[in-house]
């Protein structure tokens, strides 16, 4: 309780309980939200990193049955619902909610509450089963806010399907009160949204600087993880992603293809060079299989997950991002903090985190040959992978804190 008011709670909602850029979200608004203002509760689909790593800070968690990603009717309805009841039993005075389909019915729950709430105080009784459930004596608004984690009709689908999910994000917004967007690239997409525009905000991710661990270190749990020791003076790059059709990886395994053709780039043996991908995810097979395929079972490497991925960083020479569609990504951001050099894909905010040629290289999404001249340009001039990390660790310190991420956070919970 600050000044005699008692701590406004925040349910944050978001879909999946696994461990990836939406999830680090969620996880530092909850532990980082001043304590002395905020009680956090934090509810998903399943029981993953995030449900540990949540209850290891002692935040209180709630598991919602049927909340999933595959789409179901029948799931969708009964994950609905099971909303409805958390929004009850729970009494949040604000639900952040996360991840598109969370974020769809999360705020179409909050909505039917209010409506329900607001007949009972006028003296009306709702016959529904759902209002039935949701009445209670406690007069309140609940406020609802929605953060974007990169807009899903970016994704490559068919064009009436885009335009359906543009539809439902647009509606999403509109159900919501307030609407943070992580990057000034989702800020517009969103341009044509019609009656929104007024409570939509931008607020950048930030991050805190990550215990690194050093590089003969960092290489050494590599390579127990991919069982293979590499070749002293291997020139190692790096990407850490889900292994997920948005992240982009075969784009970067077909660079490393290209690169295997020549002989020696910037003094560095063809042969010396490995890739190795840190991330889970249903893409495995698939990647191992392109790897088999282009000859690259001794260069490109799938090390699987890794607790606290950040850790290992410094055991690149250069991180590659080569996704398909971002938000703002913490991984960037991460690597940045670590020092290296970043080549990654015009995505998202990731222009916004890099000046092109200046703190990394800017490429074209699904470009193999410019990941591989990218990064034959970095072999070729040390000088410049000293530059690069050194300008992007700058940026990052001073744009990319989670003191400014909360700070702005709290300000939008004040002022909806």
């Amino acid at each position: 309780m600050e000044n005699g008011r008692p701590k406004q709670k925040i349910l944050y909602l978001i879909t999946k309980s696994n461990w990836g850029g939406a999830q680090r979200y969620v996880y530092d608004l909850a532990t980082h939200i001043p304590k002395e203002r905020f009680e956090s509760a934090v509810a998903f689909g399943g029981s993953g990193a995030l449900k540990a790593k949540l209850e290891a800070a002692s935040v209180q968690t709630i598991v919602v049955p049927d909340l999933e990603r595959n789409v179901s009717l029948f799931k969708e309805a009964r994950a609905f619902l099971n909303i409805l009841r958390i929004i009850k039993e729970v009494k949040p005075g604000i639900i952040h909610l996360n991840s598109p389909k969370a974020g769809g019915l999360g705020a179409l729950a909050a909505r039917l509450y209010n409506l329900a709430v607001s007949c009972q105080l006028l003296g009306f009784r709702l016959k529904s089963l759902i209002s039935n459930s949701l009445l209670t004596t406690k007069s309140y608004k609940l406020t609802t806010v929605f953060t974007v984690h990169g807009w899903t009709f970016k994704e490559k689908r068919k064009s009436f399907v885009k335009k359906m999910i543009e539809y439902a994000s647009w509606l999403t917004v509109l159900l919501s009160h307030r609407t943070i967007l992580v990057s000034n690239n989702d800020r517009g997409r969103a341009r044509r949204f019609l009656f929104v525009q007024s409570k939509i905000s931008v607020i950048h991710n930030g991050i805190e600087m990550p215990v690194f661990k050093d590089k003969d270190e960092a290489r050494q749990i590599l390579v127990e993880k991919i069982g293979q020791r590499l070749a002293d003076k291997t020139f190692w790059v790096g990407s850490v992603a889900e292994l997920h059709k948005n992240k982009g990886l075969e784009y970067g395994i077909n660079a490393l293809a290209l690169i295997k053709n020549q002989k020696t780039i910037g003094g560095v043996a063809s042969d010396k060079i490995a890739y190795v991908i840190l991330g889970g995810g249903e893409e495995r097979t698939d990647l191992e299989l392109l790897i088999e395929r282009e000859g690259l079972t001794g260069s490109v490497f799938l090390a699987g997950e890794y607790a606290g991925a950040a850790e290992l960083l410094k055991a690149f020479d250069v991180f590659l991002l080569p996704s398909l569609k971002e938000g703002l990504p913490y991984a960037l951001l991460e690597a940045g903090l670590a020092g290296l050099p970043a080549i990654a894909t015009n995505v998202g905010g990731v222009p916004e985190i890099i000046e092109d040629m200046k703190s990394g290289i800017i490429i074209k999404e699904k470009r193999s040959k410019e990941i591989a001249d990218a990064l034959c340009f970095l072999l070729e001039h040390p000088e410049k992978r000293r530059e690069f990390g050194e300008r992007l660790i700058k940026t990052i310190e001073t744009s990319y804190t989670i003191d400014r991420m909360i700070k702005e956070t709290v300000a939008v919970y004040e002022n909806c």
